[in-house]
């Protein structure tokens, strides 16, 4: 008996996604299934960058569909395609920019610049184009940890060009002062650096644009609230309590303005001693997990205190560019993964596809 298109799906819908936790038709990734007589073809698309997940899953789909009674040539194309996402209300996307990731934290010293740095390299080694915006007016890190140097061009003396390092675009004050001169500035003068960083950058088709923001709650995370189309918030800490306590008031202002939390990283959740092997938890154990739970947001992972972090970040070449194939590296990659699917499973942005609609009186 010859098998028909409802077979496929049926064999499709056995398929879970390993980064979503979704079969393939529930997730709605399946967009094109033909039957030819005995040949079969399926396009799968993702919603996320998926470099390192494309062979597996069409490995997958193609072993599934071979396995099916009388079933001949199988061809299986899967690819991604990453769309602009809804942001808070009232506030427009940027030109070129699809989705804005901002990266928190409550206090300094939790690691936030560096997690930034790597999610922005790992969302860029998984196939996506991204930016990063140094937001971190008092203390820009980003020029250094993505190791650039020089500074940014201006064809037409009203925008600039980003700066690129590592294969992503960046904008930083950090580019346009000495490292060393400290910005003696007051809040509006902050807020205005950052509007125009962000607006006058010519973003190149970003499918992601990471702000790493300040720590705390001030005039930075309001202007960026109130004027910058956010698609969701990542909350760094590290297991200490006062840490959590403090990424709990990150959390829950980026509730009260309506931008969602994608989830919480953190940061120094455990030491592996380099002579012997031995795991301590030098700051306490769970934390972070405990504050996903109790907040309803995602647990995206822990990384360890490890000098390497450290040591490659400082020289300008973050783990993920640094050691690509080691196992930080691989968590940097599936965090960025999981924030990408949150993303995903967010609605889309719908304003470009209607017409806005002018009334005028004659």
């Amino acid at each position: 008996m010859p098998f028909s298109e409802a077979d496929v799906q049926s064999a499709l819908s056995e398929i879970v996604d390993p980064n979503t936790g979704k079969d393939l038709v529930a997730g709605k990734s399946v967009r094109r299934v033909r039957v030819d007589g005995v040949a079969v073809s399926v396009e799968v698309e993702l919603g996320y960058p998926a470099r390192s997940q494309v062979a597996p899953i069409r490995a997958m789909v193609t072993d599934r569909l071979r396995a099916l009674p009388g079933v001949g040539e199988v061809t299986v194309n899967v690819y991604q395609k990453i769309v602009a996402h809804a942001v808070q209300r009232g506030v427009k996307l940027l030109p070129n920019v699809k989705n804005i990731i901002a990266v928190a934290s409550g206090k300094g010293g939790v690691g936030k610049s560096t997690t930034a740095a790597n999610l922005a390299l790992a969302l860029a080694a998984e196939g996506a184009s991204v930016g990063m915006l140094d937001a971190d007016i008092y203390g820009p890190s980003q020029p250094t940890m993505l190791g650039i140097t020089g500074k940014p061009v201006s064809k037409d003396n009203t925008t600039i060009e980003p700066m690129e390092g590592h294969g992503i675009q960046a904008a930083s004050i950090g580019f346009m002062i000495d490292l060393d001169t400290p910005m003696v500035w007051r809040g509006p003068m902050v807020t205005q650096a950052l509007e125009q960083m962000l607006r006058q950058t010519n973003w190149r088709d970003l499918d992601y644009l990471v702000i790493d923001m300040p720590p705390g709650t001030g005039d930075i995370h309001l202007t960026l609230s109130q004027k910058v189309p956010v698609t969701g918030a990542v909350i760094v800490t590290t297991p200490q309590d006062i840490a959590l306590l403090d990424a709990r008031k990150g959390l829950k202002m980026f509730e009260k303005v309506g931008i969602p939390i994608l989830g919480i990283v953190e940061n120094m959740a455990m030491h592996v001693c380099s002579n012997c092997g031995h795991v301590e938890h030098i700051f306490g154990q769970g934390g972070g997990e405990k504050m996903a739970q109790q907040y309803g947001v995602d647990y995206l992972g822990g990384l360890p205190l490890d000098i390497r972090i450290r040591e490659q970040a400082d020289s300008g070449c973050p783990t993920v560019v640094a050691d690509p194939d080691g196992p930080i590296a691989e968590t940097y990659r599936q965090i960025a993964r999981a924030v990408a699917v949150r993303i995903a499973e967010r609605g889309k942005d719908m304003t470009s596809k209607f017409p806005s609609i002018v009334v005028q009186n004659t």
